[in-house]
């Protein structure tokens, strides 16, 4: 056994110290517990019944809000399943500059997308900040994130908002989250194909998955239609009981909010770096390296994932940070056996999470009708040999006994075109 496979043994960071079965387990009981409103997971009801198809040749203003970027455009789907988008505009999101009132937030927004809605009569609203969703399908804001600095905004609806800021107040206007609008795009992207069920993923700076669930299992909706369905939002990336380790435990406490998002922060692309280089903090401590590597990694501030990604895969630029910390051939090799199993412990748990959402949903028992999964994010396309190891493990969970089928998909334009579709729903 290498150093390497000592330390990572003893610190619990392999894949193998993962019990997919215990996983899958808790994960599936905390969705359960979540919906019945008794704690677990958030498990959001998002009042949108995907099992509906939407109007055709309606044009729709598909607005969608989430980091540093607002993007709005007008949509419409025809009666061939084909998305036309036009009138493309692209600004920055209110509050990134300073401290904006509430008036001056919903004024700028309603300035941006102000000639686009005066064409249409139905708004989608792709809003990825924590937000509570309504019956009408609106939305109260919790709290902003991702450096928007809006306070007097929190607690507000938003489309209410924004259509009484436009003079528009009879127009109808949904929000959804990135998760959703995900979901609905690959959803509408597969008309022509027949699918048991979907599932939207998102694995980029942050994760969330969302499914499709009977409203006879939302028990703490109890006024919910019996015969309906709707998309739950999980909000998985909140998963309060992921199998941690100390260090990750340890790690966690180093972030700006130690006992929120524990399960993201094992393997999402806004943590995956700084994870990584507190690991490999920890082998040069344990003399795993040569003392003048270990100074350097020691010295480094911070490390974003991309860099610890493509230092696994070997591409590496002169100024690449650990590529200027690292001094000889085995301590570089001594870093990829760290980051390799970092990345396939990632997988693991993802698959382990993704394999109890597809078996709650009940679906995909038979090929010729599989689940599909719409997948946006950086972190799942990119992260090196991420995706391949998430599919061997979900594939050889979900086999046997247990076989479901299933298909992956990504849609462009995600966030605008679930907007549209979510708006498109009578």
């Amino acid at each position: 056994m290498s150093g390497a496979e000592t330390f990572l043994e003893k610190l619990k960071l392999r894949s193998s110290d993962i019990d997919l079965d215990n996983l899958v387990e808790t994960f599936t009981r905390e969705m359960i517990t979540g919906l019945s409103g008794m704690g677990g997971m958030r498990m959001i009801p998002t009042y949108i019944e995907a099992e509906n198809d939407f109007l055709k040749d309606t044009p729709v203003l598909a607005i969608d809000a989430g980091g540093t970027n607002f993007r709005a455009a007008i949509l419409k789907v025809t009666t061939t399943g084909d998305v036309i988008i036009s009138d493309v505009v692209n600004y920055r999101m209110p509050g990134l500059d300073g401290v904006i009132g509430s008036d001056e937030f919903f004024k700028t927004v309603a300035d941006y997308i102000r000639p686009l809605a005066e064409k249409v009569n139905r708004i989608g609203f792709c809003f990825s900040y924590p937000t509570e969703i309504l019956p009408d399908r609106d939305g109260r804001l919790i709290q902003f994130c991702k450096e928007v600095q809006a306070p007097e905004v929190h607690g507000q609806i938003i489309g209410k908002r924004l259509l009484e800021t436009l003079g528009t107040p009879q127009k109808t206007i949904v929000l959804l989250n990135d998760t959703v609008a995900t979901l609905l795009a690959g959803k509408s992207a597969s008309a022509n194909q027949i699918y048991d069920s979907f599932i939207g993923f998102i694995l980029g700076t942050g994760t969330n998955t969302c499914y499709i669930e009977q409203n006879i299992n939302i028990l703490k909706k109890p006024e919910l239609k019996k015969e309906s369905s709707q998309i739950i939002n999980i909000e998985s990336g909140d998963y309060g009981r992921p199998p941690r380790t100390d260090t990750d435990i340890q790690f966690g406490s180093t972030t700006a909010d130690p006992g929120s998002y524990k399960f993201e922060k094992m393997f999402s692309g806004g943590y995956f770096g700084s994870l990584t280089l507190f690991v490999l903090k920890k082998a040069a401590k344990k003399g795993l390296f040569s003392a003048a590597t270990a100074g350097r990694i020691n010295n480094l501030p911070d490390l974003q994932t991309g860099d610890a990604s493509s230092f696994a895969e070997g591409q590496l630029s002169l100024d690449h940070p650990l590529n200027k910390a690292v001094m000889d051939s085995k301590d570089a090799e001594m870093c990829r056996e760290i980051i390799n199993s970092l990345i396939d412990r990632a997988a693991k748990l993802v698959a382990g999470s993704m394999a109890a959402v597809i078996m709650k949903s009940g679906k995909g028992t038979f090929p010729e009708k599989p689940v599909l999964i719409t997948v946006e994010g950086t972190t799942f396309y990119k992260l090196h040999d991420f995706r391949v190891l998430f599919e061997t493990y979900l594939n050889e969970y979900l086999g046997g006994d247990r076989k479901r089928y299933f298909e992956f998909t990504e849609v462009a334009q995600s966030g605008l075109v679930g907007a549209a579709l979510a708006a498109l729903i009578d």
